[in-house]
């Protein structure tokens, strides 16, 4: 049977191999986003490829080989698992069929690759479900503007639905909740639990971008379905790249603070990412428990991403049937 509507998994991408040549494309098509770096191009373009795209690449290649699976890559194993997961949980909640496809906003599989897809399907109405929790101009705002660009170069013009956060959606909060709840015993016991989000300038909150409120809410309402005291839980912000100020407190400066805080031990999660990738697996359990052990921690405990466990992808296939459902709705003579 032809799937009328379909559903587009979007997520920010990844190198195609841990080398420095394939880092060195996925860095200068992420880093030249003006919703990544908002300078003037005539000034950035050449830092990026005068200085940044001759040096980065080898140092992050050799992060990525730390994660690199007999798979490839953790970021895209785990979105394609949680596509082809969710596609069988919307086929038993919907009464027509969905197709579901992957696409990057940066590397592959591209967005556009996505789209094609879903038209080769018979798709009419496409929902775009990026894998952003929390909402962001430099991610969210992101896959829109490569969703519009495709299907400008494609010509084809179905109708097209989006969902822009769910960082407070009951689901998504109870899936996180879960993820921690067998470690209840050690936070009464003084385990402190740090939620870590991804970095963002502080020049782009200020001018309006509501991503570090939604990342507060998210913590505080999975602290509060976990009835942690407010001195059991605590907020920062990773990633920190640049001489500009960021997002604050940083993870790195918040990881040695509670290295020296009795009792030196730590639970740390990562709500703003759906699936492990580098900043969860190589900035946060290997680099950031050394540097927590390394300052006087005595334990450090990362919680994965929620990635395809089952109640994640029951969270996300309610919060798209029931955007598909509202717009049928509306639809409605």
């Amino acid at each position: 049977m032809t799937a009328k509507t379909g559903v587009l998994v979007a997520n920010l991408g990844t190198p195609d191999a841990p080398t420095p040549e394939a880092v060195k494309r996925f860095l200068a098509e992420f880093l030249s986003d003006r919703r990544v770096v908002d300078l003037p191009p005539a000034l950035w373009l050449p830092v990026l490829y005068g200085v940044i795209l001759h040096i980065r690449p080898k140092r992050s290649a050799r992060a990525y080989r730390e994660i690199w699976t007999d798979s490839g890559s953790p970021l895209l194993v785990n979105t394609l698992a949680i596509a082809d997961a969710l596609e069988r949980r919307l086929a038993s909640l919907l009464p027509a069929p969905v197709a579901v496809a992957t696409g990057m906003t940066y590397g592959n599989p591209s967005i556009a690759a996505a789209l094609e897809e879903l038209r080769a399907h018979g798709v009419a109405r496409v929902l775009v479900l990026p894998l952003y929790p929390q909402y962001s101009a430099t991610t969210t705002a992101s896959v829109f503007d490569r969703l519009e660009a495709a299907l400008a170069s494609l010509d084809w013009r179905p109708e097209v639905l989006r969902v822009d956060n769910y960082h407070a959606d009951a689901g998504y909060v109870a899936a996180l909740a879960e993820s921690l709840a067998g470690r209840i015993a050690d936070f009464a016991a003084g385990v402190h639990l740090l939620f870590s989000f991804h970095g963002l300038p502080q020049r782009y909150v200020d001018a309006g971008d509501p991503y570090q409120e939604q990342c507060q809410m998210t913590a505080r309402l999975v602290a509060a379905r976990l009835a942690l005291p407010a001195d059991a839980w605590s907020v920062a912000y990773q990633s920190r790249v640049g001489g500009a100020r960021w997002l604050k407190p940083y993870t790195e400066n918040r990881l040695r603070a509670l290295a020296t805080q009795d009792p030196r031990r730590i639970v740390v999660c990562c709500p703003g990412f759906a699936v492990d990738c580098l900043e969860t697996l190589e900035e946060i359990a290997i680099r950031g428990r050394a540097s927590f052990l390394a300052a006087g921690g005595a334990s450090f405990d990362y919680v994965p991403a929620l990635n395809d466990s089952p109640v994640h992808v029951e969270c996300l296939a309610q919060i798209a049937a029931g955007a598909l459902a509202r717009d049928t709705l509306r639809a409605a003579p």
